[in-house]
């Protein structure tokens, strides 16, 4: 997704919100009276420089206006002129990031062994400590760095540099998002740091899209594959349940979106090449 396209999908949803307060005859202050927010948090929504408001947020907003999630995100994300279905009635895709649009990253700790003398394994394991901290928002990347220096007892560290470095682009999959894209609605739906969406999207690491919705886990502060952030998922594609497909390399993420009633597939990224062709082949137009 280029920088237009954000802007674009930000700007209509702040427009969508602006409108909606006006019908209900509310000021700004009013809203934010009732909503509990700040006066500089609900202006910079409307005029769509939070590039990712928070779902909750929105949800507030919702109350406040006696209306529904669907009726203010779905409106947005799912303003689709001339709407497709693949042959099994799918019309909105999201795509999991590690493992399916990007090879994983534990080159990485082999990297940081190499820089520190320390085993990969000791790195590991001092990573996965804070992992779920900085996927879910609540550790900046900041105190990350530092927490995961001070476990690995070296001066400083810089998990996003490294992790940039060592991701690598599957190419097939990146042209198959961008097919996609010119037939149906397509997301992204990730467990994965705060800024590192926009970081990949800036060093072309992700397909270059108009993505119509972006579930990053340390914006809705929920990780895969707790129910939850399939529910936001789903308000924020505005689609039906049985109109949305995830792909995903890691099958218990698959499940609950099954449970939910979204259609699933597992992408083996050990063989990328024939998993991108069986996504290919499920997404053919009807």
């Amino acid at each position: 997704m280029n920088d237009k396209g954000v802007v674009g999908l930000e700007k209509s949803l702040g427009l969508t919100l602006q409108r909606a307060r006006q019908k209900a005859g509310l000021t700004q202050q009013a809203m934010c009276q009732r909503a509990g927010l700040s006066y500089s948090t609900l202006a910079k929504i409307e005029r769509g420089a939070i590039k990712a408001p928070s779902i909750f947020t929105i949800k507030q907003i919702a109350e406040v206006l006696h209306s529904s999630l669907d009726d203010l995100v779905g409106s947005v994300a799912g303003n689709a002129p001339d709407k497709k279905f693949t042959k099994s009635g799918v019309s909105f895709i999201y795509f999991d990031i590690n493992g399916c649009l990007v090879r994983f990253f534990h080159r990485a700790f082999t990297a940081i062994a190499k820089d520190t003398d320390l085993s990969p394994d000791a790195i590991e394991t001092a990573f996965w400590q804070y992992n779920d901290a900085i996927c879910t928002g609540r550790m900046s990347i900041e105190d990350f760095n530092k927490s995961f220096a001070k476990d690995l007892d070296v001066p400083h560290m810089n998990w996003q540099k490294y992790y940039l470095d060592a991701v690598d682009p599957i190419i097939e999959m990146h042209e198959l998002v961008k097919w996609a894209s010119k037939n149906y609605q397509v997301g992204l739906l990730s467990n994965i740091g705060t800024g590192f969406v926009q970081s990949m999207l800036k060093h072309g690491l992700l397909p270059r899209i108009d993505y119509h919705a972006i579930v990053d886990s340390s914006k809705v502060g929920v990780l895969k594959p707790d129910p939850k952030i399939y529910e936001i998922a789903e308000a924020m594609a505005g689609v039906p349940a049985s109109e949305i497909l995830l792909v995903d390399d890691t099958r218990a993420n698959l499940m609950p979106a099954q449970r939910a009633g979204w259609n699933v597939m597992w992408f083996n990224d050990y063989d990328s090449m024939e998993a991108t062709e069986r996504v290919r082949a499920a997404l053919e137009p009807a």
